[in-house]
């Protein structure tokens, strides 16, 4: 999941009491008056799709409760329940109703007035507005009928079936790994990398948006293991960046542009082809750092968590595979965790840098969005096993439908393909070869220097 180079995001970010994101002051002094009705919602517009049935793709509102920013990351704490509400003294207008992150209701203050929802005073949305919600609702329910008419096993079978097998195959990449010959142990690396980004990318993307099971309970438990103890990285932060940032602002800057990715003092060469060996390093380390922003509870959980699953692979190395110096481990482990490192970086770098860029309050509508924002690439075996189809060639249906599983993603991808197209409507794809190419020949336009902005008018 894209957690490592989220710190430096996240550094940018920081909200009230140290815990959260400072891209959102720039929100604060709102926006002019005359882009208001265009502002009303990150969930505003999602709302719309709900009431014509549909609860597939709507920013992920109950991915993990234990991560709601606007409960917890704003105050630093993980406590359940709406935050205590100061009187108003008597007289004194209250301000226009506004929902949070999460839809809760908060005050006027308490989050940026370019999510501020529309008031009994305020304009009707424009009828090119009420057609773009009338186009998402319309695609909902046709994503929703076939999620209705399909097994557990298509929904969620697949999956985690495959995410079993890559923990049950785990012992022979340990054994493999005791024999002297290369060609075994060149397979016990090969097992051991694939098992691990399986379990840490897929089965970490998945669990972040609740979608490897209908149970709440055990979908948290399952988000522990594989963000904390697999991935080394901290649950409530990985999922803030991810779900709550990266999903409900994608493409929008300073916000979900995936600009956390850009490292501009390194040169292409150095970024595309060495940086992704660090990301096993750097990823607990910014882990750490984050736990700054947490409660102190989460943050001994998560620090156990991520001893627990760096110990216990290099205790497997040791004691099952036979090494025997101390640092032979620890270079193993290296090789393993950074196996796929390198299209890693590059897909969370390909699928949305280099397309239209737009600011908060220029945003177009929730489907337009994400269909000018997201890119697929092409099926490929390895990486669809490892990443999952939701982040390879089923990207721009995840980004509209988040909660659906891989396999969901894969079954619905001709139904939103051709609405899209239908409806005259972006629907990017292109190859691995042709983004590398594009990515290292104009790297200092896409990588180093701010991306334009792009504003959308009249869109038909």
């Amino acid at each position: 999941m894209e957690g490592m180079v989220l710190h430096q995001r996240s550094q940018e970010r920081k909200m009230p009491d140290g815990a959260g994101a400072a891209g959102l002051e720039q929100l604060q002094k709102g926006p002019p008056p005359s882009h208001q009705v265009e502002q009303q919602e990150l969930l505003g517009e999602e709302s719309c799709a709900l009431e014509k049935g549909e609860q597939l793709g709507q920013g992920d509102m109950s991915t993990l409760e234990a991560a709601e920013p606007g409960k917890q990351l704003l105050n630093g704490t993980g406590s359940q329940g709406p935050p205590e509400q100061e009187e108003m003294p008597k007289g004194q207008d209250p301000g226009p109703t506004v929902l949070d992150a999460d839809g809760n209701v908060a005050s006027g203050e308490a989050i940026p007035r370019a999510f501020w929802r529309a008031t009994k005073g305020d304009p009707e949305p424009s009828e090119e507005g009420r057609n773009e919600e009338a186009l998402m609702g319309e695609l909902s329910e046709l994503v929703h009928k076939v999620v209705k008419s399909s097994t557990w096993w298509e929904r969620y079978g697949v999956d985690n079936c495959i995410i079993a097998l890559s923990l049950l195959i785990l012992p022979a990449g340990f054994l493999c790994l005791r024999s002297d010959n290369t060609l075994p142990f060149l397979l016990g690396i090969f097992i051991l990398g694939i098992a691990h980004h399986t379990v840490a990318v897929k089965a970490t993307h998945l669990a972040s948006h609740n979608a490897l099971m209908e149970s709440k309970t055990w979908g948290k438990v399952w988000a522990i293991f594989f963000i904390e103890v697999c991935s080394a990285f901290t649950v409530e932060q990985g999922i803030y960046n991810h779900v709550k940032i990266h999903h409900a602002y994608t493409n929008v800057i300073g916000l979900g542009d995936s600009s956390s990715w850009k490292l501009p003092f390194l040169n292409r060469y150095v970024y595309m082809f060495i940086a992704p060996i660090a990301i096993p390093i750097l990823t607990p380390l910014v882990a750490l750092d984050l736990l700054r922003n947490v409660k102190l509870a989460t943050a001994l959980r998560t620090v156990c968590c991520m001893f627990l699953g760096l110990y216990s692979h290099y205790w497997l190395l040791l004691n099952v595979s036979g090494f025997q110096s101390v640092w032979s481990p620890l270079l193993c482990m290296l090789m393993t965790r950074s196996l796929l490192a390198h299209p890693f970086l590059h897909v969370n770098i390909f699928q949305h840098i280099g397309l239209p860029m737009f600011a908060v309050d220029k945003k177009p509508r929730r489907i337009h969005l994400m269909s000018l924002g997201v890119l697929n690439l092409p099926r490929n075996i390895l990486l669809d096993w490892s990443f999952g189809h939701s982040l390879i060639s089923c990207h721009v249906e995840h980004h509209l439908f988040p909660h659906l599983s891989d396999n969901m993603c894969l079954k619905v991808k001709p139904i939103v393909s051709q609405y899209l197209k239908k409806k005259k409507l972006s629907y990017n794809e292109d190859t691995y070869m042709s983004r590398f190419r594009l990515f290292l020949h104009n790297y200092e336009e896409l990588m180093v220097y701010a991306p334009p902005i792009t504003e959308l008018v009249g869109i038909q």
